[in-house]
Order: structure tokens, then C-alpha cells, then sequence
């Protein structure tokens, strides 16, 4: 990442809204943003497929669902945040190998932490799932805010998308894409 460009553009950024940014309040800030951006855009080094290099052989074949991940991303439109909860389910393939628990919400973090849009880091989550583990199935539901839509333009704060990606069983099998929606979306007590 090239922070002494983000710094610069920071600086233009601030001339263009009519700040001086040489102001003692915004003398680090181009310092400051580009420090962020390194953090929050960390997935454009990283190659999600290496939380998969280890798995277990632990023979299970049923349905795993790790739900209410949260989950940050930058809308590659207009470059403001869009959060929100990410539900990833898979069945194993029959050989029964899974993944630890964590590396599914790492899948998320990686492809989130890039310029985004909700519809393709959805897709791209279970894809990877697919391309990784040969699970017999994978389904993916994200639930997102859009600052896009909350803060400007339309300014509908409190609005949500959903976005699914199903592959493999939960694609052909209504009764398993059921069960794991059911089981993703059951009321918390």
C-alpha cells in the first residue's frame, strides 16, 4: 500500500472541500487516514485460501453454521462503510473434513477488507468455500447497512441488505436450504 499517495490525496481531498489542511486539527489527519486505510483495506495483500491450509479430518458430514459474524466493508462506489452480519453454512464433502470455526469468519474479513460491493463479497465467500474445502454444499447470507444509502443520497438510515449465495445441496435441496435458513434466522432467546 502506498501510503504517501493516500496522504497526498487526503491533502487534495481536504483543499477540495475548502479545509486547510495545515490546520492544526487536520495537520495528521492525511497520516492518520492512510494508517486506516492499511488496516480496513488489509484484504487486498491477502490470500483468503491460506486460512484453509489446514483442515481435520473429523468424518462429519452434517450441516456447519457459523452465524452473526460481523463485518465491515467499503463501498467501492462511493468509499464509505457498509457493516453488518455475515452467515456462512456448509456441509463437508463425504470424506468429512472441516475447517476450524475462526477461519470462516477470516474468509469473510479477507474478501470485506477490499473495495466492495455486498452482492460480489457474497459470492466470493462461498466460492472460495467451494474452491477449498469441496464441501457438498455452501450457503452464505449477508446482512448489510449501507452508508451510501444512510448517510447520503436517498438517506434511508436503518435500511438493510440481504444477499445469498447458494451452491452445491442447499441450491438443489429445499428441505436443506430450509433447515440451515431456520437455523440461521431462529429467534435468539
Amino acid at each position: 500500500m502506498d501510503k504517501e499517495k493516500i496522504e497526498q490525496g487526503v491533502r487534495l481531498i481536504l483543499e477540495g472541500i475548502g479545509e486547510d489542511p495545515t490546520r492544526e486539527g487536520l495537520v495528521k489527519t492525511p497520516e492518520r487516514v492512510a494508517r486506516m486505510y492499511e488496516e480496513i483495506f488489509a484484504g487486498m495483500t491477502e490470500d483468503p485460501a491460506v486460512h484453509f491450509e489446514t483442515t481435520f479430518d473429523e468424518g462429519h458430514e452434517e450441516m456447519v453454521i457459523v452465524s452473526d459474524i460481523p463485518f465491515y466493508s467499503m463501498c467501492e462506489h462511493h468509499l464509505v462503510p457498509f457493516f453488518g452480519k455475515a452467515h456462512v453454512a456448509y456441509i463437508p464433502a463425504r470424506d468429512g473434513r472441516i475447517c476450524g470455526l475462526s477461519k470462516l469468519a477470516r474468509l469473510v474479513d479477507a474478501y470485506a477488507k477490499r473495495p466492495q460491493v455486498q452482492e460480489r463479497l457474497t459470492s466470493q465467500v462461498a466460492d472460495m468455500l467451494i474452491d477449498q474445502l469441496h464441501p457438498q454444499g455452501v450457503l452464505v447470507v449477508l446482512e448489510a447497512e449501507h452508508m451510501c444509502m444512510s448517510m447520503r443520497g436517498i438517506k434511508k438510515p436503518g435500511s438493510k441488505t440481504t444477499t445469498s449465495a447458494v451452491r452445491g445441496i442447499f441450491e438443489r435441496n429445499q428441505a436443506t436450504r430450509s433447515e440451515a435458513l431456520s437455523l440461521i434466522f431462529a429467534p435468539q432467546h
